[in-house]
């Protein structure tokens, strides 16, 4: 689960602002990202949106990786992520915060582990605790109905 050390992603402008992304991986796709209009064509998803994807995507692994023990059948964890984009007092638009709001499947959420879980796996995501520190996520963490397991705002 770890990643230590160092790892290099290059990017290519392919044109105006569309990016064609290689990861360190082989394996791996490259990945298309641009701008939205008036500036791309959302060929992509922009750098927030890719951002708001690692971020839903670390605290996601994070829990599943806490709740390996119990067996945690495929499709039970949903993750959605809601990014808020403001204005700074320079009027440069910013990442305002991200609300992330993951729904467990019942079996999940009646396993003996989940509580010390919901108590640590935030502080275990390596992208959503080095953000904390400059962008506000507020974390909820739901069954299927929607009621909330956990939440916890830094």
């Amino acid at each position: 689960m770890s990643e230590e050390g160092r790892f290099t992603i290059h990017l290519e402008q392919l044109e105006d602002y569309e990016f064609k992304v290689r990861f360190d991986w082989e394996q791996l796709a490259e990945v298309l990202m641009d701008e939205p209009p008036p500036l791309g064509s959302r060929h992509g998803p922009n750098a927030s949106r890719m951002l708001a994807a690692a971020v839903g995507n670390c605290l996601s692994a994070s829990l599943m990786y806490c709740l390996a023990r119990a067996d945690v059948p495929p499709h039970s964890v949903k993750t959605q992520v809601t990014c808020s984009i403001v204005r700074n007092q320079r009027k440069r638009l910013r990442v305002g915060g991200l609300e992330v709001r993951i729904a467990l499947d019942t079996a999940i959420s009646e396993t003996g582990r989940l509580k010390r879980c919901l108590d640590l796996f935030e502080d275990f995501c390596v992208v959503t605790a080095s953000i904390r520190e400059g962008i506000p996520v507020e974390v909820t963490v739901t069954d299927t109905q929607g009621e909330p397991l956990t939440g916890r705002q830094a």
